[in-house]
């Protein structure tokens, strides 16, 4: 029997139907394999570099004071990636990005002393914050209004996909190995993965946007919109007190509630599993519907998630802790696509840099001030992070509005 010929263009139609639903637009699955394969290889021991330092003999301050230069890092490094991403364009940015974080994961291959992991870190930084100017270029670029929470899920779902298995696997390899071995694994595992990144980015194929004339920082923030700045406002205080706790997680729960590193692992499989299964619901209807309700929900979550760690009492409550923080990501695509509605097209690199720039020299302190609170009594960072985040929330909730026509274009 001859095979029918509608055989081949109905299962074409199904696959542009599918690439269609997905907004799989060849650039956007481009950079989102290659934030899967980069996050493949960090998740394996990203989570446990507090744990590593402790190990390497750095005491509480110097632990907290890393993921303050993590945050400080992560805002002074966004503008001058986004200056990259608009100056010379989206492909040789991600590849020198790539090449730098490389550099950073040897630092901490052959690092023999906790001090080393500060300069790793500033390479490291280069994927981390320089990198993500582009990947928001890259979807504004690609995307119209009515598409982009939906690329930007695509984008969250790939880069999340590996801390649902990573850090579990990276928890087995120390256990089995030992905490220095089994972080040296991952951190050979990360070098190759990012090799493989740099074919993978040479498919990012995408013209700059015209500038009518070279635009200078204060420029760009004179070019921020009123709802730009007002959400920046809010996220500043909702990043305040995730920074706060954040390098905390994994001791909290290891050293006062007393789990071992290979559950804590399946604690952010749990979290990681939730906002994945959130993302694709939440963004089809925030680009139908709009995104301030989908943010809200994200900054509540935020605000609840550090108390309910401390109203944990072992890994049965943990885990409902950690469903909580994968909420956290509910409205992120949202939160992301408001950001590239809004943005001026010849300037979206340089705005998002801008924006992270602002928010992550604002949260600088926290994870410091987090230390000074731990060493008081370890649940006060978390407590105080509950309180900072529903302020953020409130101030979100009455000051941003959005114009929900606007999702309903093309």
């Amino acid at each position: 029997m001859r095979p029918s010929l509608t055989e081949p263009v109905s299962r074409r139609t199904r696959i542009d139907r599918l690439t269609s639903f997905f907004a799989l637009e060849k650039n956007i699955l481009a950079v989102s394999v290659t934030m899967f394969l980069i996050g493949l290889g960090e998740e394996l021991w990203r989570r446990f570099i507090p744990k590593y330092m402790e190990v390497l003999g750095a005491p509480v301050l110097a632990i907290g004071l890393y993921g303050t230069t993590s945050d400080f890092l992560d805002g002074v490094l966004q503008y001058p990636g986004g200056w990259v991403a608009d100056r010379f364009g989206r492909r040789t940015a991600l590849r020198t990005f790539v090449v730098a974080a490389i550099v950073g994961y040897a630092i901490y291959l052959i690092a023999p002393s906790w001090p080393w992991i500060f300069p790793g870190l500033v390479f490291m930084m280069a994927w981390t914050a320089m990198a993500s100017p582009t990947l928001f270029a890259v979807v504004g670029d690609a995307l119209p209004r009515g598409r982009r929470a939906m690329g930007f899920s695509v984008q969250s779902i790939l880069r999340r996909i590996p801390i649902v298995i990573a850090p579990t696997l990276g928890g087995i390899a120390i256990a089995a190995y030992g905490l220095q071995r089994g972080m040296r694994l991952g951190f050979i595992v990360s070098i190759a993965l990012a090799m493989v990144t740099l074919v993978v980015v040479s498919r990012v194929k995408i013209e700059l946007p015209q500038s009518a004339n070279a635009t200078n920082v204060f420029g760009v923030w004179r070019a921020l919109p009123a709802t730009l700045r007002k959400l920046l406002a809010s996220d500043i205080f909702i990043r305040t007190a995730d920074a706060m706790v954040d390098v905390f997680l994994v001791l909290y729960a290891t050293n006062v509630i007393g789990i071992t590193a290979a559950q804590f692992g399946v604690l952010i499989a749990i979290q990681m599993a939730t906002a994945i299964f959130v993302y694709i619901p939440a963004a089809r209807l925030a680009d139908s519907h709009g995104r301030k309700p989908f943010v809200v929900a994200t900054f509540v979550a935020f605000s609840v998630f550090p108390v309910a760690m401390v109203l944990s009492t072992g890994f049965a409550t943990l885990a409902l802790a950690f469903f909580i923080g994968g909420l956290r990501e509910i409205g992120e695509p949202s939160r992301k696509a408001l950001i590239m509605d809004v943005a001026a097209p010849h300037l979206r690199a340089r705005s998002v840099g801008l924006y992270y720039l602002v928010r992550s020299l604002a949260i600088t302190p926290a994870a410091l001030i987090g230390a000074v609170l731990w060493q008081i009594t370890p649940a006060l960072p978390f407590l105080v992070a509950g309180v900072i985040g529903i302020f953020g929330t409130a101030l979100f909730a009455l000051t941003v509005s959005e114009e929900r026509e606007a999702y309903h274009r093309s």
